[in-house]
Protein backbone atom coordinates (compact mmCIF):
# COMPACT_ATOMS: atom_id res chain seq x y z
CA UNK A 1 0.00 0.00 0.00
CA UNK A 2 1.24 3.51 -0.79
CA UNK A 3 -0.21 7.01 -0.52
CA UNK A 4 -1.66 8.64 -3.62
CA UNK A 5 0.59 11.66 -4.10
CA UNK A 6 0.68 14.21 -6.89
CA UNK A 7 3.95 15.00 -8.63
CA UNK A 8 4.11 18.30 -6.74
CA UNK A 9 3.91 16.41 -3.42
CA UNK A 10 6.75 14.10 -4.41
CA UNK A 11 8.88 17.04 -5.50
CA UNK A 12 8.34 18.72 -2.12
CA UNK A 13 9.35 15.55 -0.30
CA UNK A 14 12.54 15.16 -2.35
CA UNK A 15 13.35 18.86 -1.88
CA UNK A 16 13.02 18.38 1.87
CA UNK A 17 15.20 15.25 1.96
CA UNK A 18 18.03 16.79 -0.05
CA UNK A 19 17.56 20.18 1.62
CA UNK A 20 17.93 18.76 5.13
CA UNK A 21 21.03 16.87 4.00
CA UNK A 22 22.59 20.05 2.58
CA UNK A 23 21.66 22.07 5.67
CA UNK A 24 23.21 19.47 7.96
CA UNK A 25 26.45 19.27 6.01
CA UNK A 26 26.70 23.07 5.55
CA UNK A 27 29.82 24.40 7.32
CA UNK A 28 30.32 21.02 9.02
CA UNK A 29 33.50 20.11 7.13
CA UNK A 30 35.61 22.75 8.83
CA UNK A 31 37.83 21.62 11.69
CA UNK A 32 36.05 21.26 15.03
CA UNK A 33 37.38 20.72 18.52
CA UNK A 34 35.84 18.40 21.11
CA UNK A 35 33.41 21.02 22.44
CA UNK A 36 32.19 21.93 18.96
CA UNK A 37 31.60 18.36 17.86
CA UNK A 38 29.99 17.05 21.06
CA UNK A 39 27.90 19.99 22.28
CA UNK A 40 28.23 22.98 19.91
CA UNK A 41 30.79 24.72 22.11
CA UNK A 42 28.27 25.02 24.98
CA UNK A 43 26.79 28.06 23.22
CA UNK A 44 23.24 26.85 22.58
CA UNK A 45 20.89 29.87 22.62
CA UNK A 46 17.41 29.77 24.13
CA UNK A 47 15.66 29.52 20.75
CA UNK A 48 17.93 26.76 19.47
CA UNK A 49 17.65 24.92 22.80
CA UNK A 50 13.84 24.94 22.66
CA UNK A 51 13.66 23.95 18.97
CA UNK A 52 16.05 20.99 19.28
CA UNK A 53 14.52 19.69 22.52
CA UNK A 54 10.91 19.98 21.33
CA UNK A 55 11.52 18.39 17.92
CA UNK A 56 13.61 15.54 19.36
CA UNK A 57 10.83 14.46 21.71
CA UNK A 58 8.27 13.41 19.06
CA UNK A 59 9.98 10.77 16.94
CA UNK A 60 7.22 8.30 17.79
CA UNK A 61 4.58 10.38 16.01
CA UNK A 62 3.02 7.37 14.25
CA UNK A 63 2.75 5.66 17.65
CA UNK A 64 1.03 8.75 19.06
CA UNK A 65 -1.50 8.52 16.25
CA UNK A 66 -2.06 4.85 16.96
CA UNK A 67 -2.55 5.44 20.69
CA UNK A 68 -5.02 8.30 20.13
CA UNK A 69 -6.95 6.36 17.50
CA UNK A 70 -7.29 3.38 19.84
CA UNK A 71 -7.84 5.06 23.23
CA UNK A 72 -8.66 8.75 22.76
CA UNK A 73 -8.00 11.49 25.32
CA UNK A 74 -6.15 9.22 27.72
CA UNK A 75 -3.26 9.26 25.23
CA UNK A 76 -2.59 12.87 26.25
CA UNK A 77 -2.45 11.86 29.92
CA UNK A 78 -0.06 8.94 29.35
CA UNK A 79 2.05 10.37 26.52
CA UNK A 80 1.94 14.04 27.48
CA UNK A 81 0.95 15.19 30.94
CA UNK A 82 3.19 12.84 32.94
CA UNK A 83 6.17 13.92 30.85
CA UNK A 84 5.39 17.59 31.51
CA UNK A 85 5.52 16.91 35.25
CA UNK A 86 8.94 15.24 35.15
CA UNK A 87 10.28 17.79 32.66
CA UNK A 88 9.28 20.48 35.15
CA UNK A 89 11.17 18.66 37.90
CA UNK A 90 14.17 18.43 35.57
CA UNK A 91 14.06 22.14 34.78
CA UNK A 92 13.93 23.20 38.42
CA UNK A 93 16.30 20.75 40.08
CA UNK A 94 18.63 19.21 37.48
CA UNK A 95 19.14 21.50 34.49
CA UNK A 96 21.20 24.20 36.28
CA UNK A 97 23.41 21.60 37.99
CA UNK A 98 24.10 19.74 34.74
CA UNK A 99 25.17 22.96 33.02
CA UNK A 100 27.33 23.90 36.02
CA UNK A 101 29.11 20.51 36.13
CA UNK A 102 30.01 20.72 32.40
CA UNK A 103 30.09 16.99 31.75
CA UNK A 104 29.41 15.94 28.18
CA UNK A 105 27.23 12.90 28.91
CA UNK A 106 25.36 11.07 31.64
CA UNK A 107 28.06 8.33 31.80
CA UNK A 108 30.61 11.11 32.44
CA UNK A 109 28.81 11.69 35.74
CA UNK A 110 29.33 8.04 36.64
CA UNK A 111 33.00 7.99 35.64
CA UNK A 112 33.60 11.19 37.61
CA UNK A 113 31.71 10.31 40.80
CA UNK A 114 32.27 6.54 40.98
CA UNK A 115 34.73 4.48 38.95
CA UNK A 116 35.54 3.07 35.53
CA UNK A 117 33.46 -0.09 35.96
CA UNK A 118 30.38 1.92 36.93
CA UNK A 119 30.91 4.27 34.00
CA UNK A 120 31.17 1.39 31.53
CA UNK A 121 28.03 -0.26 32.93
CA UNK A 122 26.18 3.06 32.74
CA UNK A 123 27.34 3.50 29.15
CA UNK A 124 25.93 0.10 28.24
CA UNK A 125 22.48 0.90 29.62
CA UNK A 126 22.52 4.41 28.15
CA UNK A 127 23.30 2.89 24.74
CA UNK A 128 20.20 0.69 25.03
CA UNK A 129 18.11 3.70 26.11
CA UNK A 130 19.09 5.84 23.10
CA UNK A 131 18.94 3.16 20.41
CA UNK A 132 17.65 4.74 17.17
CA UNK A 133 16.23 1.38 16.00
CA UNK A 134 12.51 2.29 16.50
CA UNK A 135 12.96 5.51 14.52
CA UNK A 136 14.96 3.74 11.81
CA UNK A 137 11.96 1.45 11.36
CA UNK A 138 9.48 4.34 11.50
CA UNK A 139 11.22 6.42 8.83
CA UNK A 140 11.50 3.31 6.66
CA UNK A 141 7.81 2.52 7.14
CA UNK A 142 6.76 6.05 6.21
CA UNK A 143 8.96 6.13 3.09
CA UNK A 144 7.60 2.69 2.15
CA UNK A 145 4.08 4.10 2.46
CA UNK A 146 4.95 7.24 0.46
CA UNK A 147 6.88 5.71 -2.43
CA UNK A 148 6.08 2.00 -2.31
CA UNK A 149 9.77 1.10 -1.97
CA UNK A 150 10.63 -2.27 -0.37
CA UNK A 151 10.86 -1.77 3.40
CA UNK A 152 14.57 -2.62 3.66
CA UNK A 153 15.43 -0.18 0.88
CA UNK A 154 13.27 2.51 2.51
CA UNK A 155 15.02 1.92 5.86
CA UNK A 156 18.46 2.34 4.28
CA UNK A 157 17.49 5.53 2.42
CA UNK A 158 15.74 7.09 5.41
CA UNK A 159 18.63 6.28 7.74
CA UNK A 160 21.17 7.71 5.30
CA UNK A 161 19.32 11.02 4.89
CA UNK A 162 18.97 11.31 8.69
CA UNK A 163 22.55 10.53 9.66
CA UNK A 164 25.10 11.46 6.97
CA UNK A 165 25.30 15.05 8.19
CA UNK A 166 25.70 13.85 11.80
CA UNK A 167 28.79 11.93 10.70
CA UNK A 168 30.43 15.17 9.57
CA UNK A 169 29.00 17.93 11.73
CA UNK A 170 28.17 16.30 15.08
CA UNK A 171 25.85 18.14 17.43
CA UNK A 172 25.98 21.43 15.51
CA UNK A 173 24.45 19.69 12.49
CA UNK A 174 21.79 18.08 14.69
CA UNK A 175 20.76 21.46 16.12
CA UNK A 176 20.84 23.20 12.73
CA UNK A 177 18.48 20.66 11.17
CA UNK A 178 16.28 20.40 14.27
CA UNK A 179 15.46 24.11 14.07
CA UNK A 180 14.01 23.67 10.57
CA UNK A 181 12.25 20.45 11.54
CA UNK A 182 10.68 22.18 14.55
CA UNK A 183 8.85 24.59 12.23
CA UNK A 184 7.92 21.88 9.74
CA UNK A 185 6.30 19.60 12.33
CA UNK A 186 4.05 22.43 13.54
CA UNK A 187 3.33 23.58 9.98
CA UNK A 188 2.24 20.08 8.95
CA UNK A 189 -0.41 19.66 11.64
CA UNK A 190 -1.25 23.36 11.50
CA UNK A 191 -2.38 22.84 7.89
CA UNK A 192 -4.04 19.47 8.47
CA UNK A 193 -6.53 20.62 11.11
CA UNK A 194 -8.25 23.45 9.17
CA UNK A 195 -8.73 21.14 6.17
CA UNK A 196 -10.10 18.40 8.44
CA UNK A 197 -12.51 20.93 9.98
CA UNK A 198 -13.64 22.08 6.52
CA UNK A 199 -14.08 18.56 5.09
CA UNK A 200 -15.33 16.60 8.10
CA UNK A 201 -17.03 19.17 10.30
CA UNK A 202 -16.11 21.07 13.43
CA UNK A 203 -13.94 19.38 16.03
CA UNK A 204 -16.71 19.83 18.61
CA UNK A 205 -19.20 17.92 16.46
CA UNK A 206 -16.64 15.18 15.83
CA UNK A 207 -15.90 14.81 19.55
CA UNK A 208 -19.60 14.30 20.27
CA UNK A 209 -19.70 11.37 17.83
CA UNK A 210 -16.61 9.51 19.07
CA UNK A 211 -16.96 6.07 20.69
CA UNK A 212 -17.76 5.91 24.40
CA UNK A 213 -14.69 6.44 26.52
CA UNK A 214 -12.75 8.25 23.83
CA UNK A 215 -13.23 11.61 25.52
CA UNK A 216 -12.66 10.34 29.05
CA UNK A 217 -9.37 11.24 30.70
CA UNK A 218 -8.81 7.62 31.71
CA UNK A 219 -10.60 6.04 28.76
CA UNK A 220 -10.61 2.25 28.67
CA UNK A 221 -7.29 1.88 30.49
CA UNK A 222 -7.19 0.61 34.05
CA UNK A 223 -5.71 2.81 36.77
CA UNK A 224 -2.91 0.26 37.06
CA UNK A 225 -1.95 0.74 33.41
CA UNK A 226 -2.16 4.51 33.71
CA UNK A 227 0.08 4.30 36.78
CA UNK A 228 2.53 2.17 34.79
CA UNK A 229 2.68 4.85 32.08
CA UNK A 230 3.38 7.43 34.79
CA UNK A 231 6.33 5.35 35.98
CA UNK A 232 7.56 4.95 32.39
CA UNK A 233 7.54 8.74 32.05
CA UNK A 234 10.18 8.85 34.79
CA UNK A 235 12.74 8.00 32.09
CA UNK A 236 12.73 11.78 31.48
CA UNK A 237 14.90 12.15 34.59
CA UNK A 238 17.67 10.02 33.02
CA UNK A 239 17.07 11.16 29.44
CA UNK A 240 20.41 11.59 27.60
CA UNK A 241 18.60 14.04 25.30
CA UNK A 242 17.79 16.37 28.18
CA UNK A 243 21.29 15.96 29.62
CA UNK A 244 23.01 16.77 26.32
CA UNK A 245 20.91 19.90 25.69
CA UNK A 246 21.43 21.20 29.22
CA UNK A 247 25.17 20.58 28.98
CA UNK A 248 25.28 22.47 25.66
CA UNK A 249 23.18 25.44 26.86
CA UNK A 250 24.77 28.87 26.88
CA UNK A 251 23.99 29.29 30.59
CA UNK A 252 22.13 27.73 33.49
CA UNK A 253 19.25 30.13 32.85
CA UNK A 254 18.95 29.00 29.23
CA UNK A 255 18.82 25.35 30.32
CA UNK A 256 16.10 26.01 32.88
CA UNK A 257 13.99 28.43 30.83
CA UNK A 258 14.41 26.31 27.70
CA UNK A 259 12.78 23.26 29.28
CA UNK A 260 9.93 25.38 30.69
CA UNK A 261 9.29 26.88 27.24
CA UNK A 262 9.50 23.41 25.67
CA UNK A 263 6.71 22.17 27.94
CA UNK A 264 4.46 24.87 26.49
CA UNK A 265 5.28 23.87 22.91
CA UNK A 266 4.78 20.18 23.76
CA UNK A 267 1.33 20.99 25.12
CA UNK A 268 0.45 22.91 21.94
CA UNK A 269 1.66 20.11 19.67
CA UNK A 270 -0.12 17.50 21.78
CA UNK A 271 -3.40 19.38 21.34
CA UNK A 272 -2.86 19.43 17.57
CA UNK A 273 -2.02 15.72 17.32
CA UNK A 274 -4.85 14.81 19.71
CA UNK A 275 -7.34 16.71 17.54
CA UNK A 276 -6.00 15.02 14.40
CA UNK A 277 -6.35 11.65 16.13
CA UNK A 278 -9.99 12.41 16.93
CA UNK A 279 -10.67 13.27 13.28
CA UNK A 280 -8.96 10.07 12.14
CA UNK A 281 -11.01 7.93 14.55
CA UNK A 282 -14.23 9.61 13.39
CA UNK A 283 -13.58 9.42 9.63
CA UNK A 284 -11.44 6.32 9.12
CA UNK A 285 -12.80 2.96 10.18
CA UNK A 286 -11.06 -0.38 9.91
CA UNK A 287 -7.56 0.99 9.25
CA UNK A 288 -4.18 0.10 10.71
CA UNK A 289 -4.10 2.63 13.60
CA UNK A 290 -0.39 3.30 12.98
CA UNK A 291 -1.39 4.89 9.66
CA UNK A 292 -4.03 7.20 11.23
CA UNK A 293 -2.24 10.49 10.49
CA UNK A 294 -0.97 9.71 6.95
CA UNK A 295 -4.37 8.36 5.87
CA UNK A 296 -6.21 11.34 7.36
CA UNK A 297 -3.89 13.63 5.41
CA UNK A 298 -4.59 11.72 2.23
CA UNK A 299 -8.34 12.04 2.80
CA UNK A 300 -8.64 15.78 3.46
CA UNK A 301 -5.61 17.53 1.95
CA UNK A 302 -5.19 18.77 -1.63
CA UNK A 303 -1.96 18.48 -3.60
CA UNK A 304 0.99 20.56 -2.34
CA UNK A 305 -0.59 20.91 1.12
CA UNK A 306 -0.49 17.13 1.39
CA UNK A 307 3.19 17.23 0.48
CA UNK A 308 3.88 19.77 3.21
CA UNK A 309 2.05 17.59 5.74
CA UNK A 310 4.03 14.48 4.77
CA UNK A 311 7.23 16.54 5.03
CA UNK A 312 6.10 17.53 8.55
CA UNK A 313 5.70 13.85 9.50
CA UNK A 314 9.14 13.04 8.07
CA UNK A 315 10.68 15.99 9.92
CA UNK A 316 9.12 14.87 13.20
CA UNK A 317 10.66 11.40 12.91
CA UNK A 318 14.00 12.47 11.45
CA UNK A 319 14.61 15.10 14.15
CA UNK A 320 14.54 12.29 16.70
CA UNK A 321 16.43 9.81 14.55
CA UNK A 322 19.43 12.11 14.05
CA UNK A 323 19.54 13.02 17.75
CA UNK A 324 19.29 9.42 18.92
CA UNK A 325 21.89 8.38 16.33
CA UNK A 326 24.32 10.97 17.63
CA UNK A 327 23.69 10.09 21.26
CA UNK A 328 24.17 6.39 20.56
CA UNK A 329 27.35 7.25 18.65
CA UNK A 330 28.76 9.21 21.59
CA UNK A 331 27.77 6.52 24.06
CA UNK A 332 29.24 3.61 22.09
CA UNK A 333 32.22 5.38 20.54
CA UNK A 334 33.34 7.78 23.27
CA UNK A 335 31.82 6.62 26.56
CA UNK A 336 32.45 2.91 25.94
CA UNK A 337 35.07 2.07 23.28
CA UNK A 338 37.24 5.18 23.79
CA UNK A 339 37.27 4.73 27.57
CA UNK A 340 37.64 0.95 27.38
CA UNK A 341 40.76 1.40 25.26
CA UNK A 342 42.19 3.82 27.81
CA UNK A 343 42.40 6.72 25.35
CA UNK A 344 41.34 9.36 27.87
CA UNK A 345 44.39 11.54 27.13
CA UNK A 346 43.93 11.32 23.36
CA UNK A 347 41.09 13.84 23.04
CA UNK A 348 41.90 14.47 19.40
CA UNK A 349 40.52 10.99 18.62
CA UNK A 350 37.10 11.53 20.24
CA UNK A 351 35.46 12.56 16.96
CA UNK A 352 36.95 9.52 15.24
CA UNK A 353 35.63 7.12 17.88
CA UNK A 354 32.23 8.87 17.85
CA UNK A 355 31.95 8.46 14.09
CA UNK A 356 32.89 4.80 14.45
CA UNK A 357 30.20 4.50 17.12
CA UNK A 358 27.68 6.08 14.75
CA UNK A 359 28.33 3.57 11.99
CA UNK A 360 28.20 0.61 14.38
CA UNK A 361 25.04 1.76 16.15
CA UNK A 362 23.21 2.44 12.88
CA UNK A 363 24.22 -0.96 11.53
CA UNK A 364 22.87 -2.60 14.69
CA UNK A 365 19.68 -0.50 14.49
CA UNK A 366 19.06 -1.52 10.88
CA UNK A 367 19.49 -5.18 11.84
CA UNK A 368 17.03 -4.77 14.74
CA UNK A 369 14.52 -2.83 12.62
CA UNK A 370 14.49 -5.34 9.78
CA UNK A 371 14.47 -8.29 12.19
CA UNK A 372 11.51 -7.23 14.34
CA UNK A 373 9.57 -4.97 11.90
CA UNK A 374 7.46 -3.70 14.80
CA UNK A 375 8.12 -0.47 16.67
CA UNK A 376 6.09 -1.68 19.67
CA UNK A 377 8.11 -4.92 19.89
CA UNK A 378 11.40 -3.00 19.66
CA UNK A 379 10.28 -0.61 22.40
CA UNK A 380 9.21 -3.57 24.54
CA UNK A 381 12.50 -5.48 24.08
CA UNK A 382 14.76 -2.46 24.64
CA UNK A 383 12.60 -1.24 27.50
CA UNK A 384 12.76 -4.64 29.14
CA UNK A 385 16.55 -4.66 28.90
Amino acid sequence: MSLQLALSDRILIFLYLFGILALGVFRSLKRQDEDDFLNAGRQLSLGAFVATLVSTFYGGILGVGEFTYRYGLVSWLTQGFFYYVFALVYAVYLAPKIRRNQHYTLPDQLYSNYNRATGLLGSFFTFILVSPAPYVLMIGTLLHLIFGWPLFQAILIGTAFSSVYVLFGGFRSVVRTDILQFFLMFAGFGLLLPFAWSNLGSLFDVIRQLPAGHTSLVGKLSLQKIGAWAVIALWTIVSPTFFQRCSAAKSEAVARKGILAAIGFWFLFDMMTLSAGFYARYALGGIDPVMAYPLLGEMVLPAVVKGIFIVGLLATIMSTLDSMSFLSAITLGRDFIWRLRGCVDEKSRIALFTRLGLLLSLLLSIIIATGFQSVIVIWYVLGSL
